[in-house]
């Protein structure tokens, strides 16, 4: 895997190409950035930029105009390899406050063990209705500490919309959900994007992550994806890595909240 390659392959199709990630989202491209506008219950932000030191202040006055007036607050998903290479402190002086780095991984699908058990004692389960959302959404609450009503309401609407498009798997232990994850299919792309996996704590440190990771690569091979791409925590890169993905970038959410 040449990784330059892979990387501006990623940035055309899932960033400056991108399409909506959920029924209800609109996105809007211009020659110089991309953004999602979800509404109240979607996800809110710009997911590519092509600025330089002379554009870069009125895209993001722009963008801040256009998401304030609607109410919304939104992200401007920076990538480490974004120009001009001031724009996180521009970023900052605008107002945006920046949310912890993650990792920009990517991995070929048949290049990974696919064969990977969960270990004894757990069973993975697909999820396909309002019960398996809910038992996600017990292990993103516990797993995160945050609030994963969002991502809940987000999930039900593909599931409901856009089945196609979503795969989610929750691990149980007997009754007891303890680690899930969902893999997100674009068609016309050749990535297959990792989302969400998370392991409460009691729980971590078996091989349940790596099963997940298996389960999900399995269907993207199946589907005919190339690349599996996850956006890994400190925690998660690791261990990933162990697994055979390849670090190509970072990326850092820089949030801004409207004035009320």
């Amino acid at each position: 895997m040449n990784n330059d390659d892979v990387l501006a392959t990623f940035d055309t199709q899932m960033r400056r190409n991108a399409r909506p990630d959920s029924p209800g989202a609109r996105v809007d491209r211009t020659e110089t950035t991309t953004r999602q506008t979800g509404g109240e219950s979607g996800w809110n932000g710009v997911l590519w930029s092509a600025l330089d030191a002379e554009s870069a202040d009125a895209a993001i006055a722009e963008q801040v105009e256009h998401f304030a007036g609607l109410g919304l607050e939104f992200e401007w998903k920076l990538y480490s390899h974004d120009l001009p290479h001031d724009l996180p402190e521009r970023l900052l002086a605008a107002g945006f406050t920046a949310e912890p780095q993650e990792a920009v991984m990517v991995a070929e699908a048949g290049e990974l063990s696919t064969a990977v058990a969960p270990p004894e004692g757990i069973t993975l389960r697909e999820v396909t209705d309002e019960a398996g959302v809910d038992l996600m959404a017990i292990v993103h609450d516990q797993a995160f500490d945050t609030d994963g009503s969002r991502i809940r309401r987000q999930l039900l609407e593909q599931l409901t919309e856009a089945p196609d498009t979503v795969v989610a798997v929750v691990a149980m232990a007997g009754d007891v959900p303890v680690s899930s994850a969902r893999s997100e299919f674009i068609p016309g792309t050749d990535f297959a994007g990792l989302w969400g996996g998370g392991t409460v704590e009691a729980w971590r440190g078996r091989g349940i992550y790596r099963a997940l990771i298996a389960y999900r690569a399995r269907i993207a091979l199946e589907r005919g994806y190339r690349y599996l791409q996850v956006d890994a925590s400190d925690q998660s890169a690791p261990i990933l890595a162990r697994l055979g993905f390849a670090q190509l970038s970072t990326t850092t959410p820089y949030v801004y909240q409207p004035k009320s």
